[in-house]
């Protein structure tokens, strides 16, 4: 599979490009959760996120379909993903098959082909850790994500955006288009 992005993280409208990881949830009990994004490139939205206690398929898959009914559709979509198992599978194949989505990958050994999605899980693990080391619970950890999720999408605003959040960028060029 090529990479189709090239470290391009930009896409003229909303729909088209989606980057895509998977990011450990340490938790204090010594166990994990496993949070899997799909972020459109046009207004860094994460329109698909999947929480789970296993990095199987069924994580990122779950993400890209909560993506797909989030956006309505998602065909001829690209998703930019690292190489990892879950995203080389065949199950994911047929997904982004049955959703219309065509794949693209970084490069092996490459994080900065991926920079986009990798800076999110860090900025999302330092504002939420916010110096521990570990979540409480497995409990705590799906709240204050989720929470940190909802104010990412509707109140942190972006320089790349003019200064709106993600969710404000999308209503005011539906706004200018329609206007025009």
């Amino acid at each position: 599979m090529p990479d189709r992005l090239r470290r391009d993280f930009t896409a003229g409208a909303p729909n088209r490009r989606y980057v895509g990881d998977i990011t450990y949830l340490p938790v204090e009990d010594g166990s994990f959760l496993y949070l899997a994004t799909v972020i459109d490139l046009y207004s860094r939205r994460l329109v698909g996120w999947a929480i789970a206690d296993h990095m199987r398929t069924d994580l990122v898959e779950t993400a890209l379909r909560r993506a797909a009914a989030i956006r309505g559709d998602l065909a001829g979509a690209l998703m930019h993903t690292d190489r990892g198992s879950q995203y080389v599978s065949a199950q994911f194949a047929k997904c982004c098959n049955e959703l219309g989505v065509l794949q693209s990958r970084a490069r092996v050994g490459s994080s900065a082909d991926n920079a986009l999605a990798e800076s999110f899980n860090a900025s999302l693990k330092r504002e939420v850790l916010q110096g521990r080391r570990t979540f409480t619970t497995a409990h705590d950890a799906r709240f204050q994500v989720e929470a940190w999720i909802r104010g990412y999408n509707t109140i942190r605003r972006h320089s790349s955006l003019g200064y709106l959040s993600p969710i404000d960028y999308e209503q005011r060029q539906t706004s200018l288009a329609l206007a025009a």
